[in-house]
Parts: structure tokens; C-alpha cells; sequence
């Protein structure tokens, strides 16, 4: 028997509460600390009690449990929240799991599945203190020139905007990079100073040398301003840092230069999602083409990549399907071609939603964030539904 878990119930439903704790009680290191049909009580409460691990429903006042899970997860780092509810469309689940719950159950209860949920939450509970949530998303192409620095820049803001957490933006463009000079920053410190000093940084060292961009939660790591630098930094230095963000970041996002070498490997092998950025002729198809190729040799899921087509208009002379059976990849998403708002938003030095909140390319970026948040989450999901399923 490990360390005793601390439990707290907020549910409106008294019958609700008696079947949880009917259930716990079965787990002698389980202490129910706390049960509240408040949600405001209920938060207040769990706010005070440092580790703890949460079941609140989201059916009665779902507006109300999302905001407190927000709050809980903003400032209760050691909360592990499990939101329950009978509503089970992947809509509910999806605005639960981006509030900040780690697990969703579904109303009534299954007493054998509750149990063994139980068993992989507590195990997860005492073994990791901040579980590993952060997920990173890389733009590639080995074709210059297609905009897909814009694209992992408009897409940083809009997640760090979007879901108000910590998203980190890195230019692995370590000698012609451009993220920097697309949000009008000159940072203090950059790549070389900070793959150099890693090892010593603990994580609140680590957030000062990158910079914030304006009042958001969006930071950056800009290329090294000397491009000798550049060619000093190595592969493992790359997953040092990868490794040392995910412990303070919700998404990094990795804008990746054309060349392939071992540090774009590096930052490819540890994303969970590549967007393969292409656009609409045919130099730019046979380069998408080989990229593929490439990500089969080095045997990434399908799933993992996915096909972006930027500066997209209706009516080309090359259609959508014939990219597809090329490529053998579905279009994932479609960025409009508006020349005049994005060039705009690069020669002042912001991203689109600051020069036309109401383009058609603004709006789109947004959606194209919400749509990468949630399949990521949806991803998540499914792998823990998996990995539950060859428990039992």
C-alpha cells in the first residue's frame, strides 16, 4: 500500500457522491477528504488541500464545473481531475478534457470500470507529479518558400489565445530562421545560449530566457543571432530542451527548416503531430511527396502527419484529389490564399488576427487551432482508452 490519496466529490446528486464513496471505499488508501453539492464550496475547498485528487460532474451546471475546472487547473498544480457526467458526446468530452480535466467518466457508473480506472489514476497519481500533457506540433516542408513559418506562427498564437496556457514557440530554422522577425521581437536570448546552459536551468530559469510575446502566454526561443552558433548545436542539446519545455508548456510548436538532418530528426521523432505544409503546384507536390517517403522510412503512424494546403483558392487547376492520390494523404486543413492581409501582418510584424480579426484567413487560423487542440485531445483519449482496455 502506497501514500494515501486524498479525494474530493463535487456532485449536485447525493445518491451520486454515496455510489463514488461506496465505491472508494473498497481502496484502503483512498481518504475521501471532502464531498460538496457546491460547486464554488467544492473548489475553494480542494484549493486548500494541496494534492488531491478531484471527481466532479459536469451535468448539472456545466458551464459552472468547466470554470471550476479552469481555476483548479490554473491554480492547483497538484489536482488530478476526473469530470463525470451522463452527457457522453464527444462535444462534452472534448471542453472537459480542454478545461483541464485528465480523465472523463461516463454516468451511470459500471462498478468493475470505475474500480479499474480507480487503480490507473492512483498509480498515476503517486508516480507523477505533473503528469506529461504538453504535446508538440511541427511545421515541415523541405520546399522554402510556402509559408510555413507564418503557418507555425499564426497557429502558436491562436492555441496560446485559444486555450490561455503556456505554448512555446521554437525556430529550428537555426540559420535563416524567421519566427522572431514575424512577431517584431528581438529576444535576449536565443537557441545556442539556451542549449548551452540546459543542464543548469531549472524550470524557472528555463522561462526567463525565453521570450514572451506581448501579454499573451505565448513564448519563444528565436534562432541563434550568429549563424556559426547555429552549426554547434546538436541533436541531443534539441531533446534536452524539448525534454525540459514539456515539463512547463500545455504545446510547443517547432517551426522546422527544410534541411534533413539528425536535429530536424530529433524534433520530427519527438512530435506528436507533423503538419505537412504544401501548396498548389506541382514543384511543391512531388516535394510533399518525398516528405512522405521520408516519414515512412523512418516509420511515423499516418496519423502523426498532417497534409496542410496554405495559400489554398477554389477553382485550381489542380484539384484536391489529385494532391490526395499523389501524396496518398488526405487534406487535412486548407489555409485561404489572402495576399494582402498576411503580407500585411509580415511587414508589421504580427499575426493575422491583429491586422483583420474578421478575414477569412483570421477565422480560419482559429478554427485550424481548435481543430488541431481537439484532435490532439480526442488522440489522448483514445490511447487511454486503449491502454485501459489491455489492462483489464
Amino acid at each position: 500500500m502506497g501514500e494515501s490519496i486524498n479525494v474530493i466529490i463535487i456532485d449536485k446528486e447525493e445518491n451520486s457522491r454515496n455510489i463514488i464513496k461506496n465505491y472508494l471505499s473498497s481502496f484502503g488508501d483512498v481518504n475521501i477528504c471532502g464531498e460538496f453539492f457546491d460547486y464554488d464550496l467544492g473548489c475553494d475547498f480542494a484549493l486548500k488541500s494541496g494534492k488531491v485528487l478531484i471527481f466532479i460532474d459536469v451535468s448539472q451546471e456545466p458551464d459552472k464545473a468547466l470554470d471550476v475546472i479552469k481555476r483548479l487547473k490554473e491554480n492547483s498544480k497538484q489536482s488530478y481531475i476526473v469530470a463525470m457526467s451522463n452527457k457522453t458526446s464527444t462535444e462534452t468530452i472534448i471542453k472537459v478534457m480542454r478545461a483541464g480535466a485528465k480523465e472523463f467518466v461516463t454516468k451511470p457508473f459500471i462498478e468493475s470500470e470505475f474500480k479499474t480506472l480507480v487503480e490507473t489514476i492512483t498509480a498515476e497519481f503517486r508516480n507523477i507529479e505533473t503528469p506529461d500533457t504538453c504535446k508538440i506540433i511541427s511545421t515541415f516542408s523541405n520546399k522554402g518558400g510556402i509559408g510555413k513559418t507564418s503557418i507555425a506562427v499564426n497557429l502558436a498564437v491562436e492555441l496560446a489565445q485559444m486555450s490561455k496556457e503556456k505554448v512555446a514557440l521554437i525556430d529550428l530554422n537555426l540559420q535563416l530562421g524567421d519566427v522572431a522577425t514575424f512577431l517584431d521581437m528581438t529576444p535576449p536570448f536565443a537557441m545556442d545560449y539556451i542549449a548551452d546552459n540546459i543542464s543548469h536551468l531549472d524550470e524557472e530559469e528555463l522561462l526567463k530566457t525565453l521570450t514572451r510575446y506581448k501579454n499573451t502566454s505565448l513564448y519563444v526561443i528565436a534562432d541563434p543571432l550568429n549563424i556559426d552558433k547555429s552549426k554547434e548545436i546538436t541533436a541531443e542539446q534539441i531533446k534536452n530542451i524539448l525534454n525540459a519545455l514539456k515539463k512547463i508548456f500545455s504545446y510547443i510548436v517547432i517551426d522546422i527548416g527544410t534541411n534533413i538532418d539528425s536535429k530536424t530528426i530529433t524534433a520530427l521523432d519527438s512530435s506528436d503531430l507533423i503538419l505537412l505544409i504544401a501548396i498548389v503546384n506541382l514543384p511543391a507536390i512531388r516535394s510533399t511527396q518525398r516528405c512522405m517517403d521520408l516519414f515512412n522510412k523512418l516509420g511515423y503512424p499516418p496519423e502523426k502527419i498532417k497534409l496542410i494546403l496554405n495559400r489554398y483558392m477554389e477553382n485550381e487547376d489542380i484539384k484536391t484529389s489529385d494532391i490526395e492520390e499523389v501524396v496518398k494523404q488526405k487534406v487535412y486543413w486548407k489555409i485561404p490564399n489572402n495576399y494582402l492581409t498576411m503580407m500585411s501582418a509580415i511587414n508589421k510584424g504580427v499575426p493575422v488576427s491583429e491586422i483583420n480579426s474578421e478575414s477569412n484567413i483570421a477565422v480560419n487560423y482559429k478554427d485550424f487551432a481548435s481543430k488541431v487542440s481537439d484532435y490532439l485531445i480526442t488522440q489522448k483519449l483514445n490511447k487511454d482508452y486503449n491502454n485501459r482496455e489491455l489492462r483489464i
